[in-house]
């Protein structure tokens, strides 16, 4: 293993995971930090863990134990990777969580940069952008989890950690002056550097800067001129063929972001789909029969099971029910729900949102998930070779074109055989 990941969340992890397959690395997804040491030989190893919003001294401590696994299993370099959107509180967890790897692999200094500009998030000046909106203005601020309510990275993160915050400004690193620029800061004692980036080209550079670091940080673009470095390029031709899954799929979404809203206005116009109320969730046995009859009843036509709605909506039902109590009880529901529905015959999941996605992937226990192609940009097609096999899709929030979730279905059929 040369390159080694630690994701705060499922769907970011398989978007990272994604990269690197393209990038030509041989890659696997694991579900939690492995107990047993590493027996395959890979080029690099994604960490998914559910760290984004629990409390930052749990976060802190996972992704120590994620770290040292990775380490001891020859990982050269880690990557600590979080959302595109920044996705945290001025609390945390990036800037706690970034700190202590940087202790812990007595690293002088480690690049911050999210910008994923195939998803339309750039950085520019230090702020961050989703499209042509700052993050504070792109939806991002009604988050009902980690509330982005401010686009200076460099200022949100000096806020979650004691560590000086320095800048690689996007002059600096197209004028070939990145070198002295990070010389400058380290001698002024910044340790964590958010880095300008708009397109791919810059995160290449990036890449190429971050050679010899052992510790980088950022969205999955972070990692596209990582496999390089060690030699490593992409397969040339295309890949025919993937085996995915050909048995009954369905659809579970339990984010409420805009580009969600828009796929199930999309696609449960023609498909069998049910909203999942958060008064429904109170009683949580009753929510998964109900759910999975809904599943049994529908079962060769793709159905979609939802707990989505309207920011407002999900504010009047936190401030009645509690925003952590649903938070748990919504993901209880579905992590049951695919289990459930995977007993009954069900081969292909389709999940929308972080929280969801891992609530799902970690019902099914420690494992190791092969990449397999993109579906959309960010989100791969996973399979998990096990007993029943089983092909799924976890989607941030946020990725996805409107008719993702029909793609998507279909993709992890396979194809090619």
């Amino acid at each position: 293993m040369k390159i080694g990941v630690i994701g705060d969340d499922f769907t970011g992890s398989s978007d990272i995971a994604n990269t690197l397959a393209k990038a030509g690395a041989r890659t696997v997804q694991f579900v939690g930090t492995p107990a047993a040491r590493l027996e395959t030989e890979i080029d690099a190893a994604v960490i998914a863990l559910k760290t984004r919003s629990i409390d930052a001294g749990d976060a802190v401590a996972q992704s120590l134990a994620a770290c040292r696994w990775l380490v001891a299993n020859g990982a050269e370099q880690v990557v600590f990777k979080y959302c595109s959107t920044f996705d945290s509180t001025p609390q945390g967890n990036i800037g706690p969580v970034a700190e202590a790897l940087l202790e812990e692999l007595d690293a002088p200094l480690a690049l911050v940069c999210p910008a994923f500009p195939a998803n339309r998030r750039t950085l520019y000046n230090g702020h961050l952008f989703v499209g042509d909106h700052l993050l504070s203005e792109s939806g991002m601020e009604n988050h009902p989890l980690t509330p982005m309510t401010d686009p200076d990275i460099r200022r949100w993160l000096s806020r979650q950690t004691s560590l000086k915050v320095g800048h690689l400004t996007l002059e600096s690193l197209r004028s070939g002056g990145a070198e002295a620029a990070l010389g400058i800061v380290e001698r002024n004692s910044e340790r964590l550097i958010v880095a300008d980036a708009i397109s791919d080209d810059d995160l290449l550079a990036l890449g190429r800067i971050a050679r010899s670091h052992r510790l980088v940080t950022g969205g999955s673009g972070i990692a596209m001129g990582l496999p390089g470095n060690f030699g490593i390029q992409p397969a040339i031709g295309d890949l025919r063929e993937f085996a995915g899954s050909d048995g009954p799929g369905f659809i579970l979404s339990g984010s409420c972001s805009s580009a969600t809203r828009r796929q199930i206005a999309a696609y449960g116009g023609a498909r069998p789909s049910k909203r999942l109320a958060a008064a429904e969730v109170l009683d949580p046995g009753a929510a998964v029969a109900s759910c999975l009859d809904f599943l049994a009843s529908h079962k060769d036509a793709g159905p979609l099971v939802y707990s989505t709605a309207e920011p407002s909506e999900v504010a009047a039902a936190q401030a009645r029910y509690g925003r952590e109590r649903l938070a748990a009880l919504f993901e209880t529901i579905f992590a049951e729900l695919a289990l459930e529905a995977v007993a009954a015959g069900f081969r292909r999941i389709v999940v929308a949102g972080g929280e969801t996605s891992g609530a799902v992937a970690s019902a099914f226990g420690a494992a190791a998930l092969e990449v397999g192609p993109e579906i959309d940009a960010g989100v791969p097609a996973l399979v998990l070779d096990g007993k029943p096999r089983l092909a799924l899709a976890l989607k941030s929030g946020n990725f996805g074109a409107d008719d993702f979730f029909e793609r998507a279905l279909d993709m992890l059929k396979g194809y090619g055989r």
